[in-house]
């Protein structure tokens, strides 16, 4: 089985092999230490396992997961505190917290050649447990992907976000990028600048130039760029809210 070892600390990624000689069956086929390199390893190998460090540089590993259609098991190593572990821990996808010894990789390797592949739970845990960890850079982008590139998109040129099915349409003045989320997760994760004003729009409040009447009992906020986003009940009273209208 096919193993990548993704964490910006050579001697982790150091670590991390010296315990695998212990077993024949994994076999490692790329270290990276970023992101960016982990995104295009397993887009390469295809890998059935990876050890996925949380924090570092560029994107994290969580960003990393978010353009990964199909996860493979993976094993996080983190230096992450208690409360975080917790949520790592409900959701039942190992974890490695940071320094760990033989015996404790040897049980979270043991976990995955006894259960396979967690894609399930890797995707609810992307779901539940990203907001709870990003930092506050981590919660002003997105990272998208850009044809066979890796962008980071600030949240600043984000005109709006629309849900698409199981997807959202994330646009800017120059682009329009899918990403496999539902606009609940970008309304708590991108909380503190965006606001849900319908059940299918989320949008920066520095866009807005003005909310119209558009039928009656019905609005449409205005957009710098003259785009109108219609606006629900609810939305419209919390707009004004948040404007002191």
């Amino acid at each position: 089985m096919k193993v990548i070892i993704i964490d910006d600390e050579p001697l982790a990624r150091e670590l991390i092999k010296e315990y695998l000689q212990s077993y024949a069956a994994l076999q490692i086929v790329q270290e990276c230490n970023d992101g960016f390199e982990g995104f295009k390893a397993i887009q390469q190998h295809q890998p059935d396992l990876i050890f996925l460090d949380v924090q570092m540089p560029k994107i994290n590993g969580f960003e990393m997961l978010e353009l990964v259609e199909q996860p493979p098991a993976i094993i996080f190593t983190t230096a992450f505190d208690e409360y975080a572990i917790k949520a790592f821990e409900a959701h039942a996808v190992d974890y490695l917290l940071k320094p760990f010894s033989k015996e404790r990789f040897d049980k979270a390797v043991g976990k995955f050649l006894q259960t396979g592949n967690t894609k399930a739970v890797t995707n609810d845990l992307l779901t539940e447990v990203t907001p709870r960890v990003l930092g506050a850079e981590e919660q002003q982008r997105i990272v998208v992907k850009s044809g066979n590139n890796i962008k980071i998109l600030p949240s600043h040129e984000i005109i709006y976000i629309e849900a698409y099915d199981d997807y959202v349409k994330i646009f800017t003045n120059s682009d329009v990028y899918l990403k496999k989320k539902t606009l609940s997760y970008y309304e708590t994760v991108l909380a503190r600048d965006f606001l849900r004003v319908h059940r299918s729009y989320l949008i920066p409040l520095a866009q807005i130039t003005r909310i119209e009447v558009f039928e009656k009992n019905s609005h449409v906020a205005i957009l710098k760029n003259g785009n109108k986003i219609p606006l629900s009940r609810n939305g419209y009273a919390a707009l004004k809210e948040k404007l002191g209208v």
